[in-house]
């Protein structure tokens, strides 16, 4: 059963995730909350698999809520995804680095809601491919702080290659035809990655690659 945590300031827009949750027989809302204080602390209460959480609220918006969560070592499960009103939210790249799994537009097909919801809760994507290739285009071509590398030796050769490629918003199996190994061994050395850089989750992958420069952003 797939936990899920509410926060929005709007009471419509909760309502309405929740009727088409609360259809699914593998979904279960735990929680509701208007804001991002009372988020985290029902997030402690009830340990959510996901926390879908909108990215602009009063008092504690969804950026500083998700910076809380990520820091919390008891709330290492939750993955949180923002909800967002527009595709590329000026401030969702600032989530993502905040500890943000993904994003979803509060205009999704109730399919691909669903959909999204069951594979953030695995933890193996940044919820789509499409997605991360729209964050890369929109924000690589800005300046981003690049750091020392630290933690890029720790990878192998292989494990370098595969988080490149996921910065790339490659799904396992491109990943896998990239690499000519299998979707397994592809998952495989993604996860070991994590693993070695302590990510959360694809999209902290994500971030670590262009800030360690192990992508370069490109200058267009």
């Amino acid at each position: 059963m797939i936990r899920v945590l509410l926060v929005d300031d709007q009471p419509l827009i909760r309502s309405g995730f929740r009727a088409l949750l609360d259809l699914e027989d593998d979904i279960d809302v735990v929680a509701e909350a208007a804001e991002g204080g009372e988020g985290l602390e029902l997030a402690k209460e009830h340990l959510p698999d996901i926390a879908l959480i909108d990215i602009r609220m009063p008092v504690v918006d969804g950026i500083e809520a998700t910076r809380r969560i990520a820091a919390d070592p008891a709330l290492a499960r939750v993955h949180v995804v923002i909800l967002t009103n527009h595709g590329l939210d000026e401030y969702v790249f600032d989530a993502l680095h905040a500890g943000a799994a993904g994003f979803l537009v509060k205009d999704i097909v109730p399919e691909d809601f669903l959909h999204a919801v069951r594979v953030a809760a695995r933890g193996d994507a940044l919820l789509a491919p499409s997605i991360t290739r729209k964050l890369i285009n929109r924000y690589v071509t800005q300046p981003l702080p690049t750091g020392t590398g630290t933690g890029l030796e720790e990878l192998t050769g292989r494990e370098r290659e595969a988080v490149a490629l996921v910065a790339q918003g490659l799904s396992n199996d491109e990943i896998a035809g990239r690499m000519v190994i299998s979707p397994l061994t592809a998952k495989t050395h993604i996860n070991r990655a994590m693993t070695k850089l302590r990510a959360r989750d694809r999209a902290q992958l994500v971030v670590f690659a262009y800030e360690s420069g192990l992508v370069t952003p490109r200058n267009s």
